[in-house]
């Protein structure tokens, strides 16, 4: 109780990733909310501005609101999609698989590498043993 020593809770690899994952996860929804709630500002700043007051009425497109917003929704399509669907297809599982196949082309890229080594300093060998000890001609 009074011991000036502290415990200090460790937590495994395993735990700190999936923590790690939770809270980009969670960062990732806020995220997705504030870009929801700043369009929806937006939309309705952008409605008062053009037909309430009239500004804008001078531009080439006569509801070049409307077209404001469309592509503005189109972005936060584009953001909820990557959120909710690339993330499910391409989350930490779809990453580790992939870290798993490079890992493995690269172990037999080296094995390759290694047996290619092993031939070429045998077959310098043989030259050097063919250099000092030469054979003998042959009789005829």
């Amino acid at each position: 109780m009074f011991s000036k020593a502290k415990k200090t809770d460790r937590i495994d690899p395993e735990q700190r990733e999936q923590y790690e994952y939770a809270q980009s996860r969670i960062n990732q929804k806020k995220r997705l909310m504030r870009h929801f709630i700043v369009f929806l500002v937006g939309c309705v700043f952008l409605i008062i501005i053009n037909p309430v007051l009239g500004y804008g009425d001078d531009f080439f497109i006569k509801n070049w609101f409307v077209w404001a917003i469309l592509i503005w929704a189109f972005l936060f399509l584009i953001h909820l999609f990557n959120v909710f669907i690339m993330n499910s297809f391409m989350g930490k599982e779809w990453e580790h698989q992939q870290l798993e196949k490079l890992k493995v082309k690269q172990e037999v890229r080296l094995a390759e590498l290694k047996k290619q080594a092993v031939k070429e300093a045998t077959m310098e060998d043989v030259k050097k043993n063919e250099f000092h000890n030469p054979k003998p001609p042959e009789v005829r």
